[in-house]
């Protein structure tokens, strides 16, 4: 949609699939404190979705690594080809998180340095696919920003804006419990993960 910077997202990662996946393998991996933190809460075997995934690295290489299984959904078919080459015995799935519907459920769920591409409206709709694809006791993983807003920043190797968005701390909290999540960490403009907002989060009420 002209004018609406949120819409060009999707397009962005998948024409610059290739020098995205390059930048986030060959760079310092600054966040990966909080992706540690996610796979510690999970036994091995646990079954992890991964929205967002990108071409499966570092992350879903390194949850595989510690002996899980991951589903990884994204928008780019540019990326989810990177990601099936390097790690085929898993499964990979070209779709919008907005729009996804498993009608399964997983131990864990990231939505890592994805979410927070989504608008202030897609922000709050996403915690029903939250909800429909969270087992009882799962662990729920995403970042923001530190406060409500929109900004953009420029897409990697390109002058081209690239959309975020936040909800106020408070709305989050409050969407989580509405959802049946507590959080377990949470932390705004972390300097160990090159200033992230991290939510580390767990189910807390069976269905």
């Amino acid at each position: 949609m002209a004018g609406n910077p949120s819409e060009a997202v999707i397009d962005l990662y998948r024409r610059h699939a290739v020098q995205w996946d390059a930048a986030r393998r060959t760079s310092a991996w600054n966040d990966r404190v909080w992706i540690d933190t996610f796979a510690k809460q999970l036994a091995r075997a646990s079954h992890v979705l991964d929205l967002g995934c990108g071409g499966g690295e570092p992350v879903a290489r390194l949850l595989l690594e510690d002996g899980m299984q991951v589903t990884g959904v994204d928008t780019s078919s540019e990326m989810i080809a990177l990601a099936r080459e390097r790690m085929p015995a898993q499964e990979w799935i070209v779709c919008d998180m907005r729009r996804l519907a498993l009608d399964r459920r997983f131990d864990g769920i990231l939505a890592w340095d994805s979410y927070f591409h989504l608008t202030h409206e897609a922000q709050r709709a996403m915690f029903a696919v939250f909800d429909a694809h969270a087992k009882d006791n799962a662990v729920l993983l995403f970042n923001t920003g530190p406060e409500h807003g929109e900004g953009t920043s420029t897409f990697t190797f390109k002058d081209e804006p690239l959309y975020h968005a936040s909800l106020a701390p408070a709305e989050y909290h409050a969407l989580l419990d509405r959802s049946g999540f507590e959080v377990i960490c949470h932390a705004a403009n972390d300097a160990r993960s090159g200033g992230r907002t991290g939510w580390l989060c767990r189910r807390k009420r069976p269905r």
